[in-house]
């Protein structure tokens, strides 16, 4: 009988332990400014982040959107964060009244908010690095068709980490489903714009590790699981930011 009491008391404990880690997401706000107030949307954005938004998970950086249909706009991006911490956001002493106030006011209501889950066991943040400029390759995964689409995903990962180990980039896979498109993001970091402008060397490094013809394959994987993608341009505004643009490996482990 005491050894069944004790199970009985220990079950809690055990569920407890077996809980899951929580995952983190990324808050993306895409923000249209007035144009006849950007200025004042600027000065207003900029002080509010390095009041409230300037240090450690509700840390906020800012970017402009360099191309496409959002050029233009901005993006303020808060995190990565656990959704528990979400109830516990700066949201006292007067934070919201500050952004009502004084960034609000210089807004169009072309608004548009997503939370990304992070996958830090498929990104590469292999060491510190400053952020500058960001290509975000974002998919339209076909219903139903998650699954073999990451498999396909985790090829490219066996790529970049043969052929391009110490190129930083981030994996997220958006939070809420939604009928945009907007499934799956593969960030890109990089320095000078010049990489731009590289010869795509991704089929050739593909064959390599895969073997001949292996490219093939991967597009037909590609085509029957995706509808599409698009590409955007970001570029980090570190005046507008709470936080600076060094990125450290260890924080994004």
């Amino acid at each position: 009988m005491k050894t069944i009491m004790y199970l009985v008391l220990l079950i809690p404990f055990m569920v407890i332990s077996q809980a899951p880690k929580e995952y983190n997401v990324i808050e993306n706000a895409m923000l249209t400014a007035n144009p006849e107030k950007i200025q004042e949307f600027e000065s207003g954005m900029a002080a509010h982040n390095k009041k409230y938004h300037a240090q450690g998970i509700y840390g906020a950086r800012v970017y402009w959107i360099a191309n496409g249909k959002n050029a233009g706009k901005y993006v303020w991006v808060m995190g990565p964060l656990p959704w528990s911490a979400m109830d516990t956001r700066p949201a006292q002493e007067g934070h919201d009244m500050d952004w009502n106030t004084n960034v609000l006011p210089y807004m169009l209501p072309e608004t548009e908010q997503h939370y990304w889950r992070f996958h830090p066991e498929l990104s590469n943040f292999s060491k510190d690095f400053t952020i500058k400029n960001l290509l975000i390759f974002v998919v339209d995964v076909k219903r139903f068709k998650h699954m073999e689409f990451m498999e396909a995903v985790k090829k490219v990962q066996k790529v970049y980490l043969e052929k391009m180990p110490d190129h930083p980039y981030g994996i997220y896979i958006n939070d809420m489903a939604n009928m945009e498109g907007m499934d799956f993001a593969w960030v890109d970091f990089f320095e000078k714009s010049a990489w731009m402008g590289n010869r795509d060397s991704f089929p050739l490094h593909y064959e390599e590790v895969y073997g001949s013809g292996s490219f093939k394959n991967f597009l037909k994987e590609i085509e029957d699981t995706t509808n599409g993608e698009s590409e955007e341009l970001w570029i980090y505004k570190e005046a507008l930011s709470g936080l600076g643009g060094k990125v450290l490996a260890a924080s994004r482990q």
